[in-house]
């Protein structure tokens, strides 16, 4: 895949800044009101490239690697999870496994719709019983001729009502148990037979949209599947989770700096007992280990990202570093809100806002607790 050079990396990047200070921030309160993106942020966010950060420039995308996308993906972090809601399954797991294992002619199809953001890919994996194993997933795809009939449910799938596709997993052979019997399908969101159930209504991350998707009977032609090989879904799906948990990872970093800039303004203009609160020394402590939690997690960011770019892989440091990351800013919401006191709990601060927003990053593209087991398992079979 081509890559952009540092120069113009470094110009857009400081795009992207210019995005989220200017345009971004500023609305992040009417997105928490509506629950909606305004139409004017979308339509700037497609010229300014966002839907085709990680898609090759081939294929009329800018082609970041995953350094290059973890450095934007913090920028990113510093403003509504929202935003980034909107476009990150077109750049991570809505067409990852598209641009890893797809055949020229469905990457020809799909990846410069997807680009430029005339299309929204979604990511089909999870469902009513099968989350944190998805090996043990139901829905089915029957063969039927040269076609396949798709049926299951498909819960708390993002972007799922602005999707125009759908990369959906979905058991193939039914007597193998395991990964083997797991395949990707790409099935366009307007297949007959595809119906979504009602928009979630989440803690936080107000503006991004989940629901249920229920594949009833639809017919795809075995060309959908993803490379043409069936069997592979699962395989593909731990590929694209390792690299979207570098990414998460940097989300979380950038909102860790983000909650940091909030606790120090409010620290300097809060006066208790005639002086302002960031002289008290229990603040200070909070202050402090925050930045520390911060720094630490954009180190393992910025190692794992260029480790997956040396390698192709970086499996147990994608897991570590979204465990920690996630964990961080969690550790770091919570303290914001302490630092602001009362004041923490009222919406009109940013910090109540990103306190409920950031528990989700503990949950999706894999638990904290299944990061763990990952780590474990990985350093017991193949040691330190």
């Amino acid at each position: 895949m081509n890559e952009i050079d540092n120069e113009t990396f470094s110009q857009l990047k400081d795009a992207i800044e210019r995005f989220v200070r200017e345009r971004l921030v500023p609305n992040e309160m009417r997105v928490e009101e509506t629950d909606d993106i305004p139409e004017e942020i979308v339509k700037e966010m497609k010229e300014l490239g966002l839907f085709g950060l990680t898609i090759s420039p081939d294929y009329g995308g800018i082609g970041l690697n995953c350094r290059q996308e973890s450095e934007i993906a913090m920028i990113l972090g510093q403003t509504a999870p929202a935003f980034r809601s909107l476009f990150g399954t077109n750049i991570g797991i809505g067409a990852r496994g598209l641009i890893l294992a797809g055949t020229e002619k469905q990457k020809e199809t799909y990846l410069p719709k997807l680009a430029s953001g005339e299309m929204i890919a979604s990511f089909a994996l999870t469902e009513p019983d099968s989350g944190s194993d998805p090996s043990s997933l139901t829905t089915k795809a029957i063969r039927d001729g040269d076609d396949y009939l798709i049926s299951g449910t498909k819960r708390y799938i993002t972007n799922a009502a602005r999707a125009g596709l759908f990369t959906v997993m979905a058991r193939t052979d039914f007597e193998a148990a395991g990964a083997g019997a797991i395949s990707a399908f790409l099935v366009p969101a307007d297949a007959p037979g595809i119906t979504l159930g009602a928009k979630d209504r989440k803690m936080g991350q107000r503006g991004t949209t989940t629901c249920d998707v229920i594949f009833d009977n639809v017919r795809v032609p075995s060309e959908a599947i993803i490379g043409l090989e069936p069997g592979q879904g699962f395989k593909l799906a731990m590929r694209v989770l390792d690299r979207g948990r570098i990414h998460i990872g940097a989300l979380a970093t950038g909102m860790c700096k983000r909650l940091i800039q909030e606790m120090l303004a409010f620290a300097q203009d809060r006066r208790q007992f005639g002086q302002p609160i960031g002289e008290f020394q229990l603040i200070q402590a909070m202050i402090a280990d925050s930045y520390t939690d911060f720094t630490a997690a954009q180190s393992l960011v910025r190692a794992t990202a260029a480790e997956y770019d040396a390698a192709g892989s970086a499996r147990i440091n994608a897991s570590a570093t979204k465990y920690f990351a996630t964990e961080a800013v969690g550790r770091i919401a919570d303290r914001a809100v302490q630092v602001h006191g009362g004041a923490g709990y009222m919406t009109e601060y940013a910090v109540e806002r990103f306190y409920r927003d950031v528990r989700l990053f503990r949950i999706y593209e894999g638990t904290s607790q299944i990061q763990q087991l990952l780590i474990a398992r990985q350093l017991i079979k193949n040691g330190l």
